[in-house]
């Protein structure tokens, strides 16, 4: 037979309220007798009733998290993060993978939702979010990292300076001599993806060219086709600037394979691992996943305290790190 709280305050000799202190982590009991305590939960192998709190507090202290691939290193460390902070808070975090299909996303948060989850942090991969609005409507808080919400939901949204991040990549290669510089981004639908389109080719201006952009899901036979096409043109790009960390990867290995062995300057948006140690190191955009995840987190857990103070829109910025691929010479 499960062993009961009162079997606890039975074992160590104390009232119940003691033992449910205890449990709970409050203040206000001495550290003899909360010692006391711990050793009887220890020996009777007492477990708190999940369901039975749940039920008095309203709560389940469990946040509900939707990515677009748990495989992706830029989304697993953003995760990674979240999960930090919530179980700083003594919470659980429960989380899926998009895949980037708005229907499997919406089927993941309804089933969160369902699971009465506390909260909601979500990268999402469609533009309809109204179906979230009763969930908000009753109390439900969501924030929104990487990309907005769809129009019309005004929530909290952690985001990086994804224009921003594309214009230095583009001045950075300038600066070095390049005037043909390629961008491969992914799908145009995705809101980073266009807003790294938009900021290269705002730092382009005259010299922007709608033959050096490719943008679809990154595959290495895409990538390849790509790059063979701009390759060919009379007028080649001496310098290539890469959307994402999967473009980077997938076009370093179809550069690398060329038989002519022509070597191309190299800006990649989003830093990865090893990306210091190839030769030359990959130049990158950094952004900061670890820092979107805690912040994104926190503000959830703020907004679960209770503060109803208007949504907040944060951009956190990028850097360049030059590393030796963006500072070769055309």
């Amino acid at each position: 037979m499960r062993p009961t709280m009162k079997d606890v305050a039975s074992a160590a000799g104390v009232a119940l309220k003691t033992v449910s202190r205890v449990v709970n982590g409050e203040p206000g009991v001495n550290p003899g007798t909360a010692e006391r305590v711990r050793e009887a939960i220890e020996r009777l192998g007492y477990s708190r009733n999940e369901s039975a709190r749940v039920l008095r507090r309203g709560r389940t202290s469990t946040v509900g998290l939707v990515i677009e691939d748990v495989a992706d290193p830029f989304y697993s460390v953003l995760g990674r993060a979240v999960e930090d902070v919530t179980t700083a808070h003594g919470c659980l975090l429960l989380s899926g993978s998009s895949g980037e299909d708005p229907a499997r996303e919406r089927e993941l948060i309804r089933t969160f939702c369902a699971r009465r989850v506390d909260g909601l942090i979500v990268v999402p991969a469609g533009e309809d979010h109204s179906f979230l609005r009763p969930e908000l409507d009753a109390g439900t808080p969501a924030v929104f990292v990487d990309r907005p919400p769809g129009p019309g939901l005004d929530v909290d949204t952690v985001l990086c300076d994804n224009a921003a991040g594309a214009r230095l990549a583009t001045r950075h290669l300038l600066a070095h001599g390049h005037r043909r510089i390629a961008f491969l981004g992914d799908r145009p639908s995705i809101f980073t993806a266009s807003r790294r389109l938009h900021g290269y080719r705002a730092a382009l201006g005259r010299l922007f060219d709608e033959r050096l952009v490719a943008m679809r899901a990154p595959t290495p036979e895409g990538v390849r086709a790509d790059l063979e096409r701009m390759l060919a043109l009379d007028d080649p790009p001496t310098a290539l600037f890469t959307g994402n960390g999967r473009l980077t990867m997938t076009a370093l290995r179809a550069l690398r394979t060329r038989e002519d062995g022509r070597r191309m300057a190299l800006v990649g948006f989003d830093d990865f691992e090893l990306a210091d140690l190839l030769r030359p190191g990959v130049t990158v955009v950094a952004q900061d996943p670890t820092s979107m995840g805690g912040l994104a987190a926190e503000l959830l857990f703020r907004r679960l305290a209770g503060d109803g103070g208007p949504a907040e829109h944060l951009r956190l910025p990028v850097r360049v790190i030059p590393r030796g691929s963006g500072e070769l010479p055309p």
